[in-house]
Formats: structure tokens, C-alpha cells, sequence
């Protein structure tokens, strides 16, 4: 009976996970990413990148042999060989939410094909900008949900775990060899537009994973920080964190202030400060999310 118990508090465990609950944005995600890649990238020769980018230009090898290799399938294949290789970056959770995402992408791709086929632009410009549009709003979607779609990140992964390379220009590299690879299959004009299409896809991922939560952080070195930090807390309803800090050439003490705000209130923050303190530090900075008190959960 203690067995029994003990699986279905495992099962109830899964079940009411937080990725359980992101499933569906998931899903989502993979079926937006998919119709993008299906009406807009394969039928016009983009590989922009990726493991999709790779099974595009293998499909369209195998097609001219006389060959049926359908994108889907390849990704799905691909991916699992490279997370095999790159499990011990990541641990079994992040193995988990990646082979849910990849295996949805390339499920979604082989079943929209054939249903899009007769709505594929012959416009390269219009499709390289609206698959990367689309694309990327999907896949924002799935990284937003904390899941991922393996391609080029499980290859930087595997690199920088070999090297001292980082992973971000590690990806950035990957991708454009990919770009620069469909050349000699498609075309020049095709590896251009699928590079374009590889740079916008990553700026509208970027815009949904992280637009919606953007915050800005202020750093404010003054000697009045205490009736600085009294306007924060009361007319903006910030926080504020004392730090201390050391001024290494005066040798004094120098307490500094430590905010996070919105960007629409930052004006308000920079009139408090040069009303209080005109010739105090404020340092101003990008946060891409900010949670706990005041802000997001850590499991939103």
C-alpha cells in the first residue's frame, strides 16, 4: 500500500507541476513556430539556422535523389542524438521540457506541411520576414513556458562545455554557418534573406520572453538617500535596498541605493533625485525580469 501511495503522490506531483500547467503554451508555441516554418521557410528555401535550418537543406538534397526526408522527422531525430550528447548540461528536468518541445515542433511541422502548401508566398522578402515573425512568436512562446526546442543551443552547450567558448556567440555562430551552408543548395539571395530572417526571428523571441517583464534598475550614490529613498517607498511605491558602499578616493562612506521600477518611471525617479540631491550619482540600467515582492512570482 505504501508503494501505491507513494506513485500516485508522484503522479499528483506531475500533474499539478508548474510545467504541466505551461503545457498548453507549449503546444501553442510549437504549433505557431510550426505553421511559420511550413508556409514561409521550407517551401521558399530558408535555413535560417538551427536544427530545422540543417533538415531544410537535407530535405532539399534528398528531394532532388529522388528522396522524401521531411523536415519534422529529421529535427526529432537530430535533436535526440545531440540531447543525448548534452544531457549532463542541463539534468533530467531540463532533458524533460526539451524533448517535449522538440518532439511538438517537429510533430506539428510534418502534419501543417501539407495543409499550407497551396498558401506558400513566392515572395522571398515577405517570407523571410513573416516566418521569422511567426517563428519566433512561437518559439518566445515556449521559451517563455520555461521549455526549449533544442537546435542550436544543445550544440553550444556541448561546445562550451569542451571549450572556453559562451554559448550565446557560440549559438550565434552555429546559426550563421547553417545560413551560409544553404548557399551552395538554394542560393546566395536565400542564405541573405535566411540570415535576415535568423536575426528578426531572435529579436521578436526576445521581445515576448522578455517584453512583457522589462524592468529598469537605479543605482543612486547621494547623502541624502534617506529622504531620497523616503519619496521612492512613498510617492512611487518602490523599494528601496540600502548598500553600503566605500568611496575609494575620498575614503568615505558612501551609502547607495539600490531600485527596481518600470520604465515609464524612470522621469519620476530622476525629478525626486535632482530634487533632493543635484549632484548625486544615478545609474540606470536594463533588468529583463524582475520577481519576488512586488513584482512576478518565481513561478509565474
Amino acid at each position: 500500500m505504501a508503494r501505491g501511495k507513494g506513485v500516485r503522490l508522484d503522479v499528483k506531483r506531475i500533474i499539478t507541476s508548474q510545467f504541466m500547467r505551461d503545457l498548453p503554451l507549449v503546444v501553442a508555441g510549437c504549433a505557431i513556430a510550426a505553421l511559420g516554418i511550413d508556409a514561409f521557410m521550407v517551401p521558399n528555401g530558408l535555413a535560417a539556422g538551427g536544427v530545422t535550418g540543417v533538415a531544410t537543406i537535407i530535405a532539399e538534397l534528398g528531394a532532388r535523389a529522388g528522396v522524401l526526408l521531411p523536415v519534422g522527422v529529421q529535427t526529432i531525430v537530430l535533436n535526440a542524438l545531440l540531447l543525448l550528447l548534452a544531457f549532463r548540461a542541463g539534468g533530467a528536468r531540463y532533458a524533460l521540457r526539451t524533448v517535449v518541445g522538440f518532439i511538438l515542433l517537429g510533430v506539428f511541422t510534418d502534419a501543417f506541411a501539407p495543409l499550407v502548401a497551396s498558401f506558400v508566398p513566392d515572395d522571398l522578402m515577405l517570407s523571410a520576414l513573416w516566418g521569422a515573425i511567426i517563428s519566433g512568436l512561437g518559439y518566445g512562446l515556449v521559451f517563455r513556458s520555461g521549455a526549449n526546442t533544442g537546435g542550436s543551443d544543445t550544440v553550444a552547450q556541448i561546445i562550451s562545455r569542451k571549450t572556453s567558448l559562451p554559448v550565446g556567440s557560440t549559438v550565434m555562430a552555429i546559426d550563421v554557418a547553417v545560413c551560409a551552408a544553404s548557399a551552395p543548395v538554394f542560393s546566395v539571395e536565400n542564405a541573405l534573406y535566411a540570415a535576415l530572417s535568423m536575426v528578426l526571428m531572435g529579436y521578436v523571441v526576445d521581445m515576448v520572453v522578455d517584453g512583457g517583464n522589462r524592468k529598469r534598475a537605479a543605482f543612486i550614490v547621494s547623502a541624502n538617500y534617506d529622504a531620497i529613498a523616503s519619496d521612492v517607498m512613498r510617492g512611487m511605491h518602490r523599494g528601496a535596498t540600502l548598500i553600503d558602499a566605500h568611496g575609494m578616493w575620498s575614503g568615505e562612506e558612501r551609502p547607495m541605493l539600490f531600485v527596481i521600477l518600470g520604465k515609464r518611471e524612470v522621469p519620476i525617479l530622476k525629478a525626486i533625485v535632482a530634487e533632493h540631491d543635484r549632484n548625486a550619482i544615478l545609474i540606470i540600467t536594463d533588468v529583463n525580469e524582475a520577481f519576488g515582492e512586488g513584482f512576478k512570482g518565481l513561478d509565474a
